[in-house]
């Protein structure tokens, strides 16, 4: 097939455009930034504009949306006219170009309003009540990308669930560069029990959802690795790949909400250079548990992960040795 992937200049939308090439489609990227991504045709611009959309979606069997403004602050208008606006563009685009498979690549967080989620499946998503602009209008797109599905338009919602891997400077490189500095510390007893999911299973199972698009159209499904840790055991093993002492100390974790929420009113008048140190929605990510059933998922997209939690580590720790 012929498929556009939008946000191949991130780690994932790279991985997810070189692994569609290997497995034969003909793939078009269209991100800000160069995707770097051998044997694609690579389109610069972004998912705003509504002429380089058109051109994007032109001649193509299938759309892979994963560019979105990804941020814990910001002003609502930037999330709303990247994750709404640039979707309701992308969508009417495909339509219109006569592309029949549409996989919407969305996240956990849109369906989590702050309290434990321990084994549910894949809730509907609920702006309303998400946490922070992100998941908000992450949520938004999601539920306006499913409403357009249809019998000759399949579109199915993905959403992975903490993304780590070698290389990630999200996840992995904030928590070894607090944990190096001594500022990473452990919310309540750091029990919490969270699932993740390693970059190449997050990877195979968006294209597993292009690839069956066509049985697993119109809902939304959670991608984990299916191996709940608790929040200590998942710093521990990072910091102890990376070479850095792992977090000793404790801070309550509804203080940490108190002033996670203090922060983000600061930031909102005053931002700093980087993301701030806490914020009420990471704080209520660090102590409350958020793990998923996974059985509907495999099912549906006929996938299943290929590389354990342990395995992951060991790749993460052999690249920092490297």
């Amino acid at each position: 097939m012929r498929v556009l992937v939008t946000g191949a200049s991130g780690a994932l939308g790279r991985d997810v455009a070189a692994g569609l090439l290997a497995a034969g489609h003909q793939v078009r990227t269209l991100q800000r930034r160069p995707s770097r991504v051998a044997g694609a045709e690579d389109l610069l611009g972004s998912v705003t504009d509504e002429l380089v959309v058109a051109t994007a979606t032109a001649g193509m069997d299938a759309v892979v949306h994963l560019a979105a403004k990804v941020s814990v602050t910001g002003p609502l208008a930037e999330f709303e006219a990247v994750n709404v606006g640039g979707t309701i563009g992308l969508l009417a685009a495909a339509r219109r170009a006569g592309v029949h498979r549409f996989v919407q690549v969305s996240s956990p967080s849109v369906a989590h309003g702050g309290h434990a989620i321990m084994g549910d499946p894949a809730l509907p998503a609920d702006p309303k009540h998400a946490r922070g602009n992100y998941a908000r209008t992450k949520g938004q797109a999601e539920l306006i990308a499913l409403a357009t599905d249809a019998a000759d338009f399949r579109v199915v919602a993905v959403r992975p669930h903490l993304i780590w891997g070698p290389g990630d400077t999200q996840l992995i490189g904030r928590i070894v560069d607090r944990a190096r500095r001594g500022r990473l510390p452990l919310l309540d007893s750091g029990a919490a029990l969270i699932d993740t999911t390693y970059r190449d299973n997050a990877t195979s199972a968006i294209i597993a959802a292009f690839e069956h698009a066509d049985t697993a159209h119109g809902r939304a499904w959670v991608v984990t690795n299916g191996e709940p840790r608790t929040i200590a055991e998942l710093f521990d093993g990072i910091c102890r790949a990376a070479g850095v002492r792992p977090p000793r100390w404790r801070v309550p974790g509804r203080l940490a909400r108190v002033a996670g929420a203090a922060v983000e009113a600061v930031w909102a008048v005053r931002p700093g250079v980087d993301e701030p140190p806490m914020t009420r929605f990471l704080a209520e990510q660090l102590s409350t548990a958020h793990w998923f059933d996974q059985r509907a998922t495999r099912e549906a997209l006929h996938w299943a992960p290929t590389v354990s939690l342990d395995e992951g580590l060991a790749r993460l720790a052999a690249s920092y040795r490297g």
